[in-house]
């Protein structure tokens, strides 16, 4: 089956272009021309990636983006932001709601393909089952259930382990705490995400300056940061 690509804008000619750009790289584009249809269709749909305008009617993309990441059932989706907004600033909001990647407007249709080819590889690649993950000074080993800093082992709690290693196999997609607590501690219906807060506070002690791959997207959960 074809990776289902939720492209949202209020513009046919945008939605048009990148429709057929999708379809010839090998996708199934759905589109949705405001927020409300942008929410629902990521819900029903559950799209591989969403490629997301922010200047959107009804619903702006900024609020889109940070209603997906609440949502147990979209948190996980990568989103590329598609904006004519070139300003820094709006860039810095929209990655720290959770969006994946940016491509500002005008833009060149052949690069927003590789853009999306990329992040999905990306999200593939962070989903493998690996006995060992390696980042810098800090080491997980899947099997034994051990971490190591600088080559240092670091006691981590069986639930510390299980938060960091989830951390870094999802690393450059943002966790809500929401979805941390029903795949860390198996909460069928999350209610205290200071939870989540608490054991990340010992958790960064406890790795020292490993520390620096656990980003807080404030307002909406955590991301390991992804290795370029």
């Amino acid at each position: 089956m074809k990776p289902k690509i939720l492209v949202v804008d209020d513009e046919p000619d945008a939605l048009e272009v990148l429709g057929f750009k999708l379809k010839e790289a090998g996708y199934t584009p759905i589109f949705a021309k405001d927020g409300n249809r942008a929410i629902a269709a990521a819900r029903d749909e559950r799209p591989a990636l969403v490629v997301l305008d922010l200047m959107l009617p009804e619903v702006d993309g900024l609020e889109v983006c940070k209603i997906l990441r609440r949502d147990a059932s979209t948190a996980s989706i990568p989103i590329l932001m598609l904006t004519a907004k070139a300003a820094e600033m709006d860039r810095v909001i929209g990655l720290e709601l959770g969006a994946d990647d940016y491509v500002t407007k005008p833009f060149s249709p052949r690069e927003l393909v590789l853009r999306i080819k990329k992040l999905l590889a990306r999200v593939k690649q962070a989903d493998e089952p690996v006995a060992q993950l390696r980042f810098g000074p800090l080491a997980i080993d899947v099997p034994r259930h051990m971490v190591s800093v600088g080559g240092a082992e670091v006691a981590l709690t069986a639930t510390e382990f299980k938060l960091l290693e989830i951390l870094a196999r999802r690393r450059g997609r943002v966790q809500t705490r929401e979805r941390l607590l029903q795949d860390v501690w198996g909460y069928e219906n999350p209610i205290d995400s200071r939870t989540v807060d608490t054991h990340m506070r010992r958790l960064r002690e406890k790795i020292g300056p490993a520390a620096e791959f656990l980003e807080t997207i404030r307002g909406v959960g955590y991301r390991f940061k992804a290795e370029e």
